[in-house]
């Protein structure tokens, strides 16, 4: 295997300034920088407006008995544009919040956003969505499904959630895929991944 190093690591970027432009839903920061270029000299000072969310924790449940996935139906604001539905399948996610661990968060939002439960949690990547804007990072997990709430809709109504529950064979997850029908980031990591690694993962679940 191939192990291709960085030139660059943390100690080549310097933040001067830092500040709070926005806060409300979310938050977005100013930041005045510069860093290490590949001749080895330093930018001049750059500004750059950086969206501030925390990081999050997504989990694919998964039923190994049925070899269905647990995929949750929801309205997302960011997804409206011209005719396309702004409501999308997608996997679990939520934001790790302050003292939290990963699998605290994975257990939590299953329960929460699709009535799941879950008896084990493999990591697949963790990862930057939008580095260039956003400083979010999303840790992916596979799980392993004991029971959902297939058909339902579940969701904290204080946070305005409203999410259909859904059990798609993986199969027919994958031709989703495949068809361009799943349209966001991490699901769509979780399916591929679960495409070129799914056979084994059952087969050593299956064996517990």
């Amino acid at each position: 295997m191939t192990d291709l190093a960085l030139t660059y690591g943390a100690t080549d970027v310097e933040i001067t300034h830092r500040e709070t432009v926005f806060k409300g839903y979310f938050r977005m920061d100013a930041l005045t920088l510069r860093h290490r270029q590949f001749d080895g000299a330093w930018t001049d000072s750059i500004r750059r407006e950086l969206f501030e969310r925390g990081d999050a924790v997504a989990v694919l449940p998964w039923d190994i008995e049925s070899d269905s996935v647990i995929l949750i139906e929801q309205f997302r604001p960011g997804a409206i544009r011209h005719n396309d539905s702004p409501w999308m399948l997608e996997a679990v996610a939520g934001v790790v919040e302050t003292g939290e661990t990963d699998d605290v968060v994975a257990h939590r939002e299953a329960f929460e956003e699709a009535g799941c439960v879950m008896d084990a949690l493999l990591p697949i990547v963790s990862y930057y969505p939008s580095p260039g804007a956003c400083s979010e990072q999303i840790r992916l997990f596979i799980g392993r499904v004991v029971s959902a709430a297939v058909g339902e809709v579940k969701g904290v109504a204080t946070e305005h959630e409203d999410i259909l529950v859904h059990s798609v064979p993986r199969t027919e997850a994958i031709a989703l895929l495949d068809a361009g029908k799943i349209n966001n980031g991490l699901t769509i990591i979780a399916l591929h991944w679960l495409a070129r690694h799914g056979d084994r993962l059952r087969s050593d679940w299956l064996a517990w």
